[in-house]
């Protein structure tokens, strides 16, 4: 059977379909990534999108029952080389294409994905559909879709109810859910008293969970959205005072505009485990997944250090309030996969708390 990925542009992509049977429609993204697809796959941050390996054989060591970052595939399609469909390794529990099929996602292979991944680094991120039917129908409906961002797509990943993770003698943390990745609340778990709220909690219901300090996390679409900016910005404004905060990924760009700077869209995005990014005369080596980027004159102007920048694209990496106890990073320092260079601002955090 012929599979097809079909861009906005008119090109179309001929492969062989695999993981589970349907057409499904989404923006077109890229992560170079050599390892780490299971992670990638069930990132939260990725609900939307229709993701392309660049790396040529995946699935080589199957699934396992610790690496997925929530409880099912957040992509809305998947795009390779080439899917293996006999893994080897002691953990492996099950395929590349099973694992599609048991959460209802299909994929396609069999692309030249070397091909597609430098159309959207020249022409940027666009829309595209996976089929197994007409390739020419499937691009009328890609150019007649409404972009997946246009949604809060944070509403579809969050938590719906409050969940508590104690931890006696540990100060308390409220994490606003935007589509946390496991591995921020695992390193978070061991670090605080936890409890993980929706995203559009108000700052009254913050407030009656006693917390010593809030956590954003990371999460899909646009940070600007009016939802977001009308709930979760609008919660850390009435709290930014009271205290401390620590973000990551859509957390940093939500407290930049939190402080009154502005996002903005990158041509393509970061989507890998090896961005280089320079932090205090040194180069940390991160995991990243974003598609927005906070505008550095902005920060600036509104009154925020800068404190991390990408050394490939000179991006804002990282941001600090110059007098409260507020700061975030874009980029992942729990890693999972990728280096944990970073990993110490979880501790920076916990300092902060501790008043150390």
């Amino acid at each position: 059977m012929k599979g097809y990925l079909v861009l906005e542009d008119g090109t179309v992509f001929e492969g062989m379909p695999f993981g589970f049977s349907k057409d499904v429609i989404g923006e077109v993204v890229f992560s170079t990534g050599m390892t780490g697809y299971q992670e990638s796959l069930t990132d939260p941050s990725y609900c939307g999108q229709i993701l392309v390996s660049a790396y040529p054989l995946v699935g080589n060591y199957g699934v396992n029952k610790g690496d997925s970052q929530s409880g099912k595939v957040q992509v809305w399609g998947y795009a390779v080389r080439e899917a293996c469909g006999h893994p080897s390794h002691r953990d492996s529990r099950g395929t590349l294409d099973s694992f599609l099929a048991s959460d209802q996602v299909p994929g396609i292979q069999g692309i030249d994905t070397r091909e597609l991944i430098r159309k959207l680094r020249n022409s940027g991120t666009m829309m595209g559909g996976i089929t197994a039917g007409d390739p020419e129908g499937m691009l009328e409906r890609v150019r007649k879709a409404r972009h997946p961002e246009l949604s809060n797509l944070v509403a579809a990943v969050s938590t719906g109810k409050v969940l508590r993770f104690p931890r006696p003698g540990a100060k308390r943390v409220v994490v606003l859910d935007c589509g946390v990745k496991e591995d921020i609340m695992r390193e978070l778990r061991e670090r605080f008293d936890v409890v993980q709220t929706p995203f559009d909690i108000g700052a009254d219901a913050v407030r009656d969970l006693s917390p010593d300090g809030i956590f954003i996390t990371n999460g899909p679409g646009n940070p600007a959205h009016p939802e977001m900016m009308e709930k979760t910005v609008s919660t850390l404004a009435r709290l930014k005072e009271e205290l401390p905060m620590m973000g990551i990924c859509l957390g940093n760009q939500l407290l930049a505009l939190m402080m009154g700077a502005r996002t903005f869209k990158l041509k393509f995005g970061h989507r890998g485990i090896n961005q280089p990014v320079g932090f205090e005369g040194r180069v940390l080596i991160t995991s990243q997944n974003h598609g927005f980027a906070v505008d550095r004159a902005s920060a600036e102007d509104a009154g925020l250090d800068v404190t991390f920048t990408n050394l490939n694209d000179g991006t804002v990496e990282g941001i600090r309030h110059c007098e409260l106890p507020i700061f975030s990073v874009q980029f992942h320092p729990e890693a999972h996969a990728g280096p944990l260079d970073s990993r110490f601002l979880f501790d920076r955090f916990k300092d902060m708390l501790e008043g150390d």
